[in-house]
This record gives C-alpha cells, structure tokens and sequence, in this order.
C-alpha cells in the first residue's frame, strides 16, 4: 500500500466508524468535500461501493461491512510498524503547535524523523507564530503574511489549503459571487486579528460586504445564528471548515473569485536542528499547491504564497 492510500483507509475507517461525514471529518481535521472525494476516489480504487449514503443518513454497504476488519487490521499493522521504527531510530522531540488544522496523515509522514509532539494550547495564528519566534514551540501550522515572517524572523513552508465557501439559509447550493457574500469581522482583535486582516482584504479586493460583530461568532453556534438573520450568505472561516451544518443551512461555493485561506509550517530562520528540519521536509515536500495558483484562485495580499 502507499502512503496514499493507506490515508484513504484511515478516512474509510473514520466514516465507518461514525457512519456521519461531517463527524468524521471533524475527527480527521479536514474538509468535508474533501473527505468525500477521497472515500470516492478508494470506491474506485478497490472497485466497490463502500457506503450508502444519502443527506440524511450513512451505512457501511455489505462490501464496506466485510472489508472493514481487514482493513483495521491493515492500519494497526502500519501503526505498530511505525512505532517500531520510531523507537529505533531514537528521534529528537519536535514541539509543533496549531490553530485548528493539522495533517491527517501528520504522524505517518514524520515518525521515522522525529517524536512529534503536538502541543496541547490551541490558540490563534499569530500567537503561534510569535510561539515559534521566542521559542516556546519549534514548528507551527498557522496562517501567516510575508510581512509577519520577516517581522518575527521566521521562514515559512505551504503545507495545506482551505477553500472557503458560503453558508445561507435554505437548500439552495448554487454558487454565489465573492462580492455577493459577507465576511464577519470580530471586535475582539486578540482572537481574530489574522481573521480580520484577511476578511477586510478579502472585502476590499472582491466588493464583499463586511458586518461587525462582538460575540465571537466568526464560528460555532453564533456562527448560524448569524446567518439565520443574514439576507446573504455569510463566508465561513478556516475553524468551521469540518462542521456539520444545520439541517436549515447549506454551503455554497464561492467563485470570482475562488477564495483560500493558506496554512504555513512555520520555524525560525537559521534553525539547525536536524529532526526539526526533517520534520518541515517530511510534512510540506511534494504536496502540489492544492489549487492556490489557479487563474480563478484568490489569496490575500502579503500571503507567502500569492504569485
């Protein structure tokens, strides 16, 4: 098996286990659609329906049923044989910290190069940066501008995308225009500063329209109730990418632009450290730009990654 599709085993696992995408997704910090894609992509791969699904429930189909111990089995193998690797190999601690996303396959990747230890304090993007800047951690996946790099004296690598999309009130799934939406800007600057840099650069550059709360709500159940009153739909935010929707709302693709929030693996510049280099090489090498630089891809101004 390859490290890919042994990620797609660990989706299959996932669903089968809460019979619920958006549960799952929630548990393997991805997107829905994208865990979707991924579950369709291993049905064709084996050549068998593996779910039945429909917008109200999940069941493993006979075929997914049979195989699913088989590929428990499978994983707790790979598991047990990364473990064992790791433990011979005596790898240095690496201390990474996030926001609220990390890489599925994040212990996969970097278990043969360093003891990976996730830290427990989930704060905001800049925080984690200035974490990384004074040392507190030595990796961090945040969002970050190329100004926020050359202040805190960091370099940065891409290591995944969020393409956000609209939440509205009803079952209309259409596409809406960037300029159509609403993007939330939060008064409470300590939690939502680099929400609120992207948001009123998103707002300027498309012709979105801006609405200022002081609830907290750019996610959670705030988040709905906003849209509840909203006459447009309202632009998620990166933290709700993996939440299930009420049954009363819908997502709505976001076009002219596509809109992407980027995620950096950050560490300090002239770092030496061998386990914590590895450990950026092991997570961001050979991932592809995950559609960042398509024609119809928008990125903020100072994002690392905007050509």
């Amino acid at each position: 098996m390859t490290e890919v599709e042994l990620r797609q085993l660990r989706y299959f696992l996932a669903v089968a286990e809460e019979l619920n995408f958006g549960r799952a997704a929630g548990r393997l910090l991805i997107a829905g659609p994208s865990l979707s894609q991924q579950i369709k992509a291993l049905e064709r791969d084996l050549g068998v329906r593996l779910f039945d699904r429909d917008r109200r429930s999940v069941a493993l189909t006979p075929a997914g049923a049979a195989l699913l111990p088989h590929v428990r089995t499978l994983l707790d193998s790979a598991d047990d044989l990364r473990n064992r690797a790791a433990k011979m190999a005596g790898s240095e601690p690496v201390r990474l910290g996030y926001v609220s996303w990390l890489p599925a396959d994040l212990t996969a990747r970097t278990s043969t190069v360093a003891r990976v230890h996730v830290d427990a304090w989930v704060a905001p993007s800049h925080t984690q940066a200035a974490r990384v800047a004074d040392g507190g951690l030595d990796l961090a996946v945040c969002w970050v501008r190329q100004e926020d790099l050359d202040e805190l004296g960091l370099n940065a690598r891409l290591v995944g995308a969020d393409r956000l999309y609209a939440v509205s009130v009803g079952h209309d799934e259409a596409e809406v225009r960037a300029r159509d939406v609403v993007v939330l800007l939060d008064g409470d600057a300590t939690a939502w500063s680099s929400w609120n840099a992207y948001a009123e650069q998103l707002a300027h550059d498309t012709g979105a329209r801006t609405a200022h709360i002081s609830d907290g709500g750019i996610t959670g159940p705030t988040f709905f109730d906003h849209v509840r009153r909203s006459r447009a739909p309202i632009l998620n935010s990166p933290k709700a990418q993996t939440t299930q929707l009420p049954p009363e709302l819908v997502a709505r693709p976001v076009v002219e632009p596509k809109v992407y929030w980027t995620w950096s693996l950050v560490w300090r510049r002239g770092e030496t450290r061998p386990a914590v280099l590895n450990t950026v090489g092991a997570l961001t090498d050979g991932l592809g730009d995950f559609g960042i630089h398509d024609p119809d891809a928008w990125l903020p101004e100072g994002d690392p990654y905007r050509q």
